[in-house]
């Protein structure tokens, strides 16, 4: 498996964790990095987990808003705990992270979609990230000049 591959996963498991928790992810992540200095069976925490679990920290409002924005007939708090934490993930990493292209981005969401949600998921997610990708220009727009 590709280091960033593993690296999502691990963002990804972060953030559900923090969900389940209702902790910040920033306490999971540092739960994490703790336990993986502690216990030689815990693999370490990458610093492209950390890139991506901070980034998303930073922008969690404006992420949620936009999953709520555009997730048509779901609320939040109606989606499933995995669904949308791979959503915040991908937005993330889709609008405010360019170092990886946006067909990779989505294309690992919908495998994490894949491997740990429902028969749906996957389409669901392949769509909304697929509409984030389509506004990527307006959106970084609105980021750069906020109303």
């Amino acid at each position: 498996m590709a280091a960033r591959n593993k690296a999502r996963k691990r963002a990804f498991q972060i953030l559900f964790e923090a969900d389940q928790r209702g902790s910040s992810v920033q306490t999971v992540l540092a739960d994490w990095i703790r336990h993986a200095r502690t216990d030689d069976r815990q693999p370490p925490v990458s610093e492209y987990t950390m890139q991506l679990v901070e980034g998303y920290a930073q922008h969690t409002a404006r992420i949620d808003e936009l999953i709520a924005t555009y997730a048509v007939g779901w609320t939040l708090d109606r989606m499933p705990v995995v669904d949308r934490n791979i959503l915040r993930l991908g937005a993330y990493e889709l609008v405010w992270e360019d170092a990886t292209p946006d067909a990779v981005v989505i294309d690992e969401a919908v495998q994490l979609a894949k491997e740990f949600s429902t028969d749906d998921s996957p389409a669901f997610v392949n769509g909304l990230l697929g509409r984030f990708k389509e506004l990527k220009p307006s959106l970084r727009r609105d980021l750069e000049h906020p109303a």
